[in-house]
């Protein structure tokens, strides 16, 4: 039988791709910010509407390096969500600073705006919340709470490629919003990442840090990482940024006959999407409830034994995992806690065919 797994990476045909990379066997440029790495920088910048994109080795660095560019002291706060891939609480730590953690909203799974106000303390320099499964954090709410308190705003966007709050990308929400590109992800160049942000002194400032701070062969202003792109995944990058809208279509499709087929399923929730938001359809998430006939640990085994490979994502909490538990202070986190117990996401990508899709189905309603 064949295995289904939980995601697959989209590609452009081999011939196009082959044909996009013949170039580099004649300029034998394949890193250090090519021609192609510049021009995904612009495409990206149109695509996502933003002033500024720096593409960065991953989503990780992205991250890391965007919160290194505020220069935060050393022990300051950062509040974030436990609720996230533990790369989000790396970012933070790596960075010498302090994950205070927030707790989320049982309908979406984002960080509830509402608890963030208590956490501030005179270290909290930041808010570093998650767009969950492409599902959009109360911006409006959060601005706010960091105008009021002067902080800066740090979305964690790798979920959330393409989407749209009311209108506007989510590219260009808080002071910076960052971006994967791993090959899970809607939009992929392999390995990869971006960071977005409304100025140019941002741009140059991650460029050196990505960089190791260097401006010409004699000049090095600043310390700095290798976190480049290299041209090759530039390429795919540009390749998939053109089927980008017909992928998201594809996904649409998938995630409209699961609701379909589970919306007035006794024990099975589906979070809640925002009304505001275009979707990019990155996760399909479902939460077994008490009424469910089974664990979700049980189902996850039982469909492993049908060869369709789903992810508890995220089990455990950050908070939780032994690098950080009983390190960092807790707050009540009963939500994210209980979400993590009973979310289980299900197989999602272009191309699935629908009697795959019906086979997961029949397979999760027990039948």
């Amino acid at each position: 039988m064949e295995k289904i797994y939980v995601t697959r990476s989209s590609m452009p045909s081999y011939k196009e791709y082959c044909e996009a990379i013949k170039p580099l066997w004649e300029s034998h440029w394949l890193t250090n910010m090519g021609q192609y790495h510049r021009e995904l920088e612009e495409r990206l910048k149109d695509y996502l509407d933003v002033p500024e994109v720096s593409l960065t080795v991953n989503g990780h660095m992205a991250l890391e390096l965007a919160i290194q560019s505020f220069d935060f002291p050393e022990g300051s706060e950062i509040i974030t969500t436990p609720f996230t891939f533990v790369s989000t609480t790396h970012a933070i730590v790596r960075n010498r600073l302090n994950p205070i953690f927030c707790d989320i909203k049982e309908s979406d799974g984002t960080i509830d705006e509402t608890k963030i106000e208590e956490l501030i303390t005179p270290k909290t320099v930041a808010i570093l919340p998650v767009h969950v499964y492409g599902n959009i954090c109360n911006i409006d709410a959060i601005q706010n709470i960091a105008d009021k308190y002067g902080l800066k705003v740090i979305y964690d966007a790798c979920h959330a490629f393409g989407e749209t709050f009311k209108g506007k990308s989510v590219a260009g929400f808080g002071d910076i919003s960052v971006f994967s590109f791993h090959a899970t992800k809607v939009f992929n160049t392999i390995e990869g990442g971006a960071v977005c942000s409304k100025n140019h002194e941002v741009y140059e400032k991650l460029y050196n840090l990505k960089n190791f701070g260097i401006r010409s062969e004699e000049l090095v202003v600043s310390v700095g990482a290798n976190a480049k792109m290299n041209e090759f995944e530039a390429i795919m990058g540009l390749c998939n940024l053109k089927h980008i809208d017909s992928a998201i279509n594809d996904r649409k499709r998938v995630s409209e006959k699961y609701t379909n087929a589970f919306k007035e399923v006794e024990g099975i929730r589906l979070l809640k999407f925002n009304d505001n938001t275009e979707s990019n359809y990155a996760y399909y998430p479902i939460v077994l409830e008490d009424k469910y006939h089974i664990s979700r640990d049980e189902l996850y085994n039982k469909l492993m034994e049908k060869d369709i490979y789903t992810r508890k994502y995220f089990y455990p909490i950050t908070a939780d995992h032994a690098c950080f538990k009983n390190k960092y202070k807790y707050n009540n986190l009963n939500t994210a806690r209980d979400i993590a117990k009973k979310v289980l996401l299900l197989p999602i990508y272009e191309g699935l065919k629908d009697e795959t899709i019906d086979r997961i189905v029949t397979a999760v309603l027990g039948k």
